[in-house]
């Protein structure tokens, strides 16, 4: 049976259909190592040649890696959560204790809320690790930046979904960071060099248009709140977070792979 099994997978391969989808055999050597890599639309993101050093777990601490993978059980649980999940006031907070009180639904709800945490420590831990490495030098400067910003969008990434079970935990815990952000420089109406940004006399920014009222939707956290903070979490903040995130992986193939202490090394295919 297994010979047969096998002779039949050995037929398939040599069709043009199996051809047109996987134009490269098996890579034995180095350069048809390299050829599959290019070729390939998800392994061309990284590099084909690292150095050894660099795939150190003592010295990369694999956060990276372990990030991108709680950030795949994030995207998995949370599409499973949306099918049950109704964001609105009437419907937010049953729905919730439905999930919660489900077996399996609780589980994926309770993977989702600690993969969160996590994600939110291991990118605080991957980005401590590329400043301690000076991993940030040139010609990395550029992938830097990218870390600063999916630092920032993980952290809305927490702050977007803490709304959404609509208690009075999470109501009044984003109504104080949202009233932090009413102080942003420029864009909050209590923040420093709003009060300059005026045409005519008349300031542009006030308590009906800075950053805290576009976020709500409203002067107080409701509904309104609650479906931007939906959309926010589930589509505006995952569109952003996976472009840059691609981006990501490939300056790190471009800026000659994973960082290595010291200079120079063995380089492993």
């Amino acid at each position: 049976m297994m010979g047969r099994l096998k002779g039949w997978f050995s037929d398939f391969t040599r069709t043009p259909v199996w051809k047109s989808v996987f134009r490269h055999k098996m890579p034995k050597d180095p350069k048809n190592r390299a050829l599959a890599v290019l070729t390939n639309v998800f392994l061309h993101l990284h590099p084909v040649r690292m150095r050894k050093q660099g795939l150190r777990i003592s010295y990369t601490w694999c956060m990276g890696g372990v990030s991108f993978f709680l950030f795949l059980s994030l995207t998995v649980t949370g599409i499973l959560l949306m099918f049950y999940y109704r964001p609105t006031a009437q419907h937010a907070y049953p729905d919730m204790l439905d999930l919660m009180e489900s077996a399996t639904l609780g589980l994926m709800r309770e993977m989702h809320r600690w993969a969160g945490h996590l994600m939110v420590i291991t990118v605080w831990l991957h980005m401590l690790r590329v400043f301690l490495t000076g991993s940030y030098k040139p010609p990395r400067e550029f992938n830097w930046v990218i870390g600063v910003v999916l630092l920032v969008l993980t952290l809305l990434f927490s702050f977007t979904g803490y709304l959404l079970p609509w208690d009075q935990l999470a109501m009044w815990a984003v109504t104080v960071g949202s009233n932090m952000a009413r102080a942003s420089p420029g864009l909050g109406v209590e923040g420093p060099g709003s009060q300059l940004m005026a045409v005519g006399g008349v300031p542009l920014i006030t308590a009906g248009s800075d950053v805290r009222f576009v976020l709500l939707g409203g002067r107080f956290v409701g509904e309104g709140a609650l479906l931007r903070f939906y959309v926010l979490h589930c589509i505006g903040i995952p569109f952003i977070f996976v472009m840059l995130l691609a981006t990501h992986f490939w300056r790190i193939r471009r800026d000659g792979g994973i960082s290595g202490p010291g200079k120079g090394g063995p380089m492993a295919m």
